[in-house]
């Protein structure tokens, strides 16, 4: 609670990355619920715009060198739940 938290996601690609590359991260809560859309990255990252981790989450990737790290600023224990990371790099899923 308090510090930064790092969420990493690495990946690995048959195809060469070029700007089609897609990630998504998406989050649900541990008492269940829906899944929230909370990071997306498709040449520049684009956080949220909206729900509890509006403004609180930073791209720390880098998909040159297969990584779609982001990180959670002044987390609190409600942000506990399953955070998924899903990257498409055209035609690799």
């Amino acid at each position: 609670v308090g510090e930064q938290v790092l969420l990493t996601c690495s990946f690995k690609s048959s195809s060469p990355i070029t700007e089609s590359l897609l990630v998504d991260w998406t989050y649900r809560p541990l008492a269940g619920g829906h899944m929230e859309s909370v990071f997306h990255y498709q040449s520049i990252p684009h956080p949220t715009t909206s729900g509890k981790f509006k403004d609180r989450i930073s791209w720390v990737g880098n998909v040159a060198n297969g990584d779609a790290s982001i990180a959670i600023q002044s987390p609190v224990l409600s942000d506990n739940g399953t955070f998924i990371c899903s990257v498409k790099n055209p035609p690799d899923v």
